[in-house]
C-alpha cells in the first residue's frame, strides 16, 4: 500500500512543480524568507486535530517539535543551494544523496535493511532519477570530468581555482540539505512508530511554525522577511494558487504516511518516479508550452532521459515483483 501512496504523492508533486512554473511571478531571493513562508503554512495543519484529537506527553512533544524545527532548518540549506545554482544541478545532487543518507541513518538508528533485490532496485531508481532530472550529461568527456572535479574540490597539489568557491558552497549546502532531509525523514519514521500518524504529524508541523515565529525575533531576519513580502506579487488566479498549495500539502502528507508504513530509504529513492511524471507531463503539454519542453530537453538529452525512464520502470518492477 505504501508504495502506491508514494507514487501518488510524487505524481502530485510533479503536477505542483509544473503549476508553480506558471504561478510564480517573482522568485524569493532569500533562504530565510523562503523557509519562513513555507513554515508559516504549517499552522493550518492544526485543524486536523479537531477531527483526530491527540495530545502528546512531554517526551513525545519535544521529539515532534524538534522534527518540525529540523525540517525548517533543512529548507534554509535547500534554498541556499537552489539560490546558488540552477535547480537542474541541485536536484540531482540532493535527490541522489537523500536516499543514500536515509539508508545509512535508518540502518544505524532504526535497524531497517533491504533485501538484495530491493537494494538493486534502490540503486537503479537513484541512477534513473538522476538521468531524468539533469539537463545534460558530459561524463563521457574525460577531460571535462577532470576539469569539473578540480573546480569543485580544488587542486590538491596546487592552488585552488578561483571558480571553486561557488561550486564548493553549492556542494556543501546540497550535502547538508540532503543529510538534514534524511535526518528529518528518519526521525519522523521513529516518531510514527510510537505515535499516532495524524497527531504526531500535526505536532511536528507546529514545530516548524514555532521555528518561523522565533525567526521574527532576529532583527536582520525580520527585515529580510518583511522586505521580501513588500516586493512579492499576488498570483492572478488566487483560487488556482490555493488549489496548488493544497495539492502540495496533500502530497507532503502522503509521503509522510508512506514513510510511516514503509522503508525510509525506498520512499526517498522513489523520487525518481517524480522526475518521470514531470518528464511525461512536459511532453503532454509540449505543443502549448514549447519553451518548457526546450528547457527540459535542450542539448539533445532525450535519449538520456529515455534511459532514465526505463531504469525507473525497472526499479519499480523489482519492488513490485
Amino acid at each position: 500500500m505504501w508504495l502506491f501512496i508514494t507514487i501518488g504523492a510524487y505524481f502530485i508533486n510533479a503536477g505542483v512543480y509544473v503549476a508553480d512554473k506558471f504561478l510564480l511571478s517573482k522568485k524569493i531571493h532569500s533562504s530565510i524568507a523562503y523557509a519562513f513562508y513555507v513554515g508559516i503554512w504549517s499552522v493550518f495543519n492544526a485543524s486536523l486535530l479537531f477531527f483526530w484529537p491527540w495530545t502528546p506527553n512531554l517526551r513525545e512533544l519535544i521529539l515532534d517539535l524538534l522534527a518540525g524545527f529540523l525540517f525548517l532548518v533543512t529548507l534554509v540549506f535547500w534554498y541556499k543551494a537552489l539560490h546558488q545554482s540552477e535547480a537542474s544541478r541541485v536536484a540531482p545532487i540532493v535527490g541522489a544523496l537523500v536516499p543514500i543518507f536515509s539508508f545509512i541513518l535508518s540502518f544505524v538508528f532504526l535497524g531497517e535493511t533491504l533485501s538484495e533485490q530491493q537494494f538493486l532496485a534502490f540503486l537503479i531508481l537513484i541512477c534513473g532519477g538522476i538521468l531524468i532530472s539533469i539537463k545534460q550529461t558530459k561524463l563521457y568527456l574525460y577531460q571535462k570530468v577532470i576539469t569539473r572535479f578540480r573546480e569543485i574540490m580544488g587542486n590538491i597539489f596546487g592552488e585552488v581555482p578561483s571558480g571553486a568557491q561557488p561550486a564548493s558552497r553549492l556542494i556543501v549546502n546540497s550535502v547538508v540539505a540532503a543529510v538534514f532531509f534524511a535526518g528529518y525523514y528518519v526521525l519522523m519514521k521513529y516518531i510514527y512508530t510510537y505515535q499516532p500518524f495524524i497527531g504526531s504529524f500535526v505536532w511536528s508541523r507546529l514545530g516548524s511554525f514555532v521555528g518561523v515565529i522565533l525567526m521574527l525575533f532576529v532583527p536582520d531576519w525580520r527585515y529580510i522577511i518583511i522586505k521580501q513580502q513588500q516586493g512579492a506579487k499576488t498570483p492572478k488566479n488566487m483560487l488556482f494558487f490555493l488549489i496548488v498549495r493544497l495539492a502540495a500539502a496533500a502530497a507532503f502528507i502522503m509521503i509522510n504516511r508512506a514513510i510511516s508504513l514503509g522503508n525510509v530509504a525506498i520512499v526517498n529513492a522513489l523520487q525518481g518516479a517524480q522526475y518521470l511524471f514531470l518528464f511525461v507531463i512536459i511532453l503532454l503539454i509540449a505543443n502549448k508550452f514549447p519553451k518548457m519542453l526546450n528547457e527540459q530537453l535542450g542539448g539533445g538529452v532525450f535519449l538520456q532521459k529515455l534511459i532514465g525512464t526505463i531504469m525507473v520502470f525497472l526499479g519499480l518492477y523489482l519492488f513490485i515483483a
